[in-house]
């Protein structure tokens, strides 16, 4: 085990602790931002639907509630479940105090990714949801703004500061003003940052689609496309999830995330967007990967055969499976239907994600499945597929942080 190659995760979560906002909000916004408040919490389960309702002040124990605006919202236990056996696993709240603090805290963080051989980290928000959905439903717009900053801020300075590279930021954007959110990534590139959430379906949103014949989304495009910010578009990001039924059990819908990913890079690809702005990268989160080789075959199809009659744009010049290599990524954790299909889809496109605290978390036996992987490929495949593939959508320094990820364990042990 200890010859595998350490891995950087591209798709881990930060639970935000009770001060993100509060700490770093300007001082005139703090008692409207987002905060923690302590009250009891019922949840509600019922068969046959997906999801639980949560009823502050009902029957049940106290937990922490996120408050803002007219929002009330607890953390699910499944959102936060780190070293919690898969048999306990509930849509039952969990306040922070019986949460494992690599949840919330960079320093434990450090820790656990120690324990995982995970070398760096790149983490999507909690509260705000996967693309800031939050701020983008809230009533009071430059409050929102102020918060996706503050979110930002913290991210950057705290979250990752002092991690020697190990924790890598990722921001979001105010998704209802693109020239806002251009301004927003340029102000973050300065600082290093270089990849933010996104929606992999905006008109779910109520937002103009990446087809917007008026160009909506151009100006944050490229700002991307000028600082090198890859676009991460997490499942759920679109705020709706798949199924077949309204009586489907959860692990139908569970097991058909990738479809979002899937409608999400057919219209990436036929949009024209990629071949318009010519160094942009757009990352699938939490997608898998094993769809990606028919996928790409299908649009190369549909581009050759339709003419005129499939309305595409014409800024597609090329084939759009050839704006693939370089630029569009997916990130998968146990997906062995894609790793044997590393070269239809191309391997240095794939990376790798742990998902760590959620429920489908490999986290701390990442290994074992990297020595599971590297039964299928070559050692330098391996490598590739683990960690220098993120560095490359990434665009992190190349240096080799694993003695510095064992010098971190003795310091936060």
């Amino acid at each position: 085990m200890t010859d595998l190659p350490w891995v950087i995760s591209v798709d881990d979560h930060v639970v935000e602790p009770p001060h993100v906002w509060q700490n770093w909000l300007p001082e005139r916004y703090r008692a409207r931002g987002p905060r923690v408040e302590q009250d009891t919490c019922e949840t509600v389960i019922v068969p046959g639907r997906p999801g639980a309702t949560y009823v502050r002040g009902g029957t049940g124990p106290v937990v922490d509630w996120w408050v803002y605006e007219d929002l009330l919202r607890p953390i699910p236990q499944v959102m936060a479940c780190a070293g919690f056996p898969p048999e306990s696993l509930t849509l039952a709240p969990l306040p922070f105090a019986e949460m494992r603090p690599g949840c919330y805290e960079p320093s434990a963080r450090l820790a656990d990714m120690d324990l995982n051989r995970t070398e760096r980290s790149l983490c999507f928000p909690t509260f705000p949801r996967f693309a800031g959905q939050v701020f983008l439903e809230a009533e009071d717009k430059d409050l929102a703004a102020a918060c996706v900053r503050a979110f930002n801020d913290w991210m950057i300075e705290e979250w990752c500061g002092d991690s020697g590279g190990r924790l890598i930021p990722l921001c979001l954007v105010p998704l209802w003003d693109p020239t806002a959110a251009a301004a927003e990534v340029r102000r973050n590139a300065a600082r290093g940052c270089r990849a933010i959430a996104f929606t992999e379906l905006p008109s779910n949103l109520g937002l103009p689609s990446i087809h917007d014949a008026e160009r909506f989304w151009d100006p944050l495009l490229a700002a991307c496309d000028d600082t090198g910010t890859t676009i991460c578009m997490h499942i759920g990001s679109g705020s709706q999830m798949p199924t077949t039924s309204s009586d489907a059990p959860q692990g139908v819908g569970t097991a058909l995330t990738s479809l979002n990913a899937y409608m999400a890079m057919a219209d990436w690809l036929l949009s024209g967007a990629l071949a318009r702005f010519p160094r942009l990268k757009i990352a699938f989160s939490e997608s898998q990967v094993g769809w990606m080789p028919f996928l790409m075959e299908r649009l190369d199809r549909v581009y050759t055969n339709s003419g005129a009659w499939s309305q595409l744009d014409p800024s597609l010049t090329d084939l759009p499976s050839s704006y693939v290599p370089g630029r569009v990524f997916g990130c998968f954790f146990d997906d062995m239907v894609g790793v044997d299909a590393r070269h239809a889809i191309g391997i240095g496109q794939l990376v790798f994600e742990t998902d760590y605290p959620h429920q489908d978390t490999t986290w701390p036996h990442t290994t074992e499945l990297v020595a599971e992987i590297g039964k299928r490929v070559p050692a330098d495949e391996l490598e590739m597929l683990v960690r220098t593939n993120a560095i490359t959508m990434l665009d992190l320094d190349p240096a080799d942080l694993r003695p510095h990820a064992a010098e971190t364990s003795g310091s936060a042990s």
